[in-house]
């Protein structure tokens, strides 16, 4: 899979539980969803969470967007669109923007450039960095080379 800045596009339908009394996503479910786009990125790319931490790096979030552009509703139709913003040694950043759709897009990523299908619902990303165990910066292109391969487009 190609990783220059190519959006990856996951699927959810927004159900009861993550609507609030005005009938409304919780603002909080948006986080989880970006959680969601980061790890189905990574696992589209060949890996996994838990094989990533059983090499002993974790990918703490040290900073958090979420401009809110419109609701959506229960049982909406909503892509997740994630990609790589940037990425070094020590530190990853992932552009994210969830997306009403009235059907499910043929296509699982979308190039950098070209539109994404939908309508805007909320945009904004999160900051990471790469620590080991004992939480210290740990450098992804010496611990996992073949990974900071792939995820800084090298791959």
């Amino acid at each position: 899979m190609t990783v220059n800045g190519a959006w990856r596009l996951h699927p959810l339908r927004v159900r009861y539980q993550e609507t609030d009394q005005m009938g409304v996503v919780f603002h909080g479910n948006y986080v989880t969803w970006f959680e969601i786009g980061r790890t189905e990125w990574i696992r589209a790319a060949g890996y996994d969470y838990k094989t990533i931490e059983s090499k002993g790096l974790l990918l703490p979030v040290v900073d958090l967007a979420c401009k809110y552009i419109a609701p959506a509703r229960y049982d909406d139709l909503v892509v997740v669109c994630t990609r790589i913003e940037s990425c070094s040694p020590l530190r990853i950043a992932f552009q994210s923007q969830v997306r009403r759709v009235t059907e499910l897009p043929a296509e699982t990523e979308v190039a950098f450039g070209e539109d994404l299908p939908g309508e805007p619902l909320v945009e904004g990303g999160t900051r990471h960095v790469w620590v080991n165990t004992d939480w210290q910066p740990a450098r992804l292109n010496k611990v996992m080379p073949e990974l900071y391969a792939v995820l800084c487009g090298e791959g």
